[in-house]
């Protein structure tokens, strides 16, 4: 993990497919908001994935693969939230990501929306189908957001995600526009309220996109 700066907001950022926790800041994402993180208005910690052992691992049976995303997500709650709350006093954190660091900051915050105020997406992708090979079970369900947000009912839940601020930013050219499309209609149906967000200019999927969308949502 890196932490940059002191104070301010809380922002746990996933770093892309397969990606690692240095790639957000060497990808120029840091530096183009520095002097809030100078300032005291922001404070991100760049998690590390573990795709490569779970959705990405071709060479174990999907239900293996979903197991690892369990256990990826227990790290956060039980780890990652802890470390930040002894660093920073807000009481809820935001939770942001590009490509596949999108789905990771939907899948989180719509399964803890008491832990997360803000979700940023960046041109990401929420159907994790591709990586089962027509498996299915109950952890498939339950971290693919297309899937289990249509039939949420929970109060609990979605008086949560309600007060959360969402946000899918994405480009006109995006490969991933559609899955953005598809997800806002679905948030649209339960009432929650987002920000969809889509791009001209021929914007697509790629750094440079995403270093404007973070200056302009953080």
């Amino acid at each position: 993990m890196l932490v940059f700066g002191h104070s301010g907001k809380p922002v746990v950022v996933f770093p892309t497919s397969m990606g690692r926790f240095f790639d957000y800041e060497n990808r120029g994402m840091i530096d183009v908001v520095r002097g809030k993180y100078e300032n005291g208005e922001l404070q991100a910690f760049c998690v590390d994935s573990v795709d490569a052992e779970s959705w990405y691992n071709k060479a174990v049976h999907p239900a293996q693969r979903a197991a690892r995303q369990i256990q990826y997500d227990q790290y956060l709650v039980d780890e990652v939230v802890p470390f930040v709350h002894a660093r920073n006093a807000a009481s809820r954190i935001a939770v942001t990501g590009c490509s596949f660091g999108g789905y990771h900051s939907v899948n989180f915050a719509m399964r803890h929306p008491d832990l997360v105020s803000d979700c940023v997406s960046m041109g990401g992708a929420f159907d994790i189908h591709q990586f089962l090979n027509g498996y299915y079970d109950e952890n498939c369900y339950y971290n693919c957001p297309p899937d289990f947000l249509p039939n949420l009912s929970d109060a609990w839940f979605l008086d949560r995600i309600r007060q959360m601020r969402i946000v899918l930013a994405t480009g006109e050219t995006d490969i991933c526009l559609e899955e953005n499309r598809r997800l806002s209609g679905i948030l649209s149906a339960k009432n929650i309220p987002h920000y969809p967000d889509v791009w001209g200019d021929g914007a697509g999927h790629d750094w440079p996109w995403w270093e404007r969308m973070v200056q302009k949502f953080f």
